[in-house]
């Protein structure tokens, strides 16, 4: 059985693209991914760039990175001045 998809927000730079990441209430650096488009677009905007993964994928491109986890379908997200997103 295949793995389900997920989709995950990215940022691009100037010559790449990179996945997204966020922080915790704790202020621990974390990923999150979505199940489905709609989901991604209702809590990070119509703007958000996103790639679709697996959740394999995803964890192996976290594996070297100072990363918690994945968070699946965040509900909303906390304002915070934008020096404190990683």
């Amino acid at each position: 059985m295949s793995e389900p998809r997920l989709f995950v927000p990215v940022r691009a730079g100037a010559y790449a693209t990179a996945l997204r990441l966020f922080r915790t209430a704790a202020g621990k650096r974390t990923a999150v991914a979505f199940t489905s488009p709609l989901k991604l677009t209702k809590v990070l905007g119509t703007d958000q760039r996103w790639v679709v993964l697996t959740a394999p994928a995803l964890r192996g491109m976290l594996a070297e990175l100072d990363v918690i986890g994945i968070v699946i379908d965040p509900a909303g997200t906390m304002t915070r001045s934008a020096e404190r997103v990683a």
